[in-house]
C-alpha cells in the first residue's frame, strides 16, 4: 500500500535519531513531505539528506519540544514551507524532572 501519504505533510519530532528518524524516512517513503524537527542539527539534517536521496521531499527545523516558541516556530516552519501541515508524529521525548508550571499552585 505504498503512498498512503501521498500529498501530505508531515512533521516529526525526534527525527534526527531512532524511531523519529525511521518513521521519518517511511512517512517519506508513503509519499509525505517531511519536517523533521530535532535538537540534534546533525542528524536532523542527516535524516533530511536520506529523504531527499531517495527523491523525497525534506525539511529540517532545529526544535526544541520543551520550548513553546521553538514549538511554534517549527510548526510555522512546516506551513511557511509547504503551505499546510496534515499530521504530526510527536516522537521526541523530554527527559528529566518536570518542572512544575509557574502559573500551578502545587500546594
Amino acid at each position: 500500500m505504498a503512498g498512503q501519504l501521498e500529498g501530505k505533510v508531515s512533521l516529526i519530532t525526534g527525527g534526527g535519531s531512532g524511531i523519529g528518524k525511521a518513521s521519518a524516512l517511511a512517512f517519506a517513503r508513503e509519499g509525505s513531505k517531511v519536517v523533521v524537527a530535532d535538537v540534534n542539527v546533525e542528524g536532523g539534517e542527516q535524516t533530511v539528506r536520506l529523504i531527499q536521496d531517495t527523491g523525497g521531499e525534506a525539511t529540517f527545523v532545529r526544535a526544541d519540544v520543551s520550548n513553546s516558541g521553538d514549538v511554534s516556530d517549527m510548526v510555522s516552519h512546516a506551513v511557511q514551507t509547504y503551505n499546510r501541515l496534515d499530521c504530526a508524529f510527536n516522537n521526541a521525548g523530554i527527559s528529566g524532572r518536570p518542572r512544575a508550571h509557574p502559573r500551578i499552585y502545587r500546594g
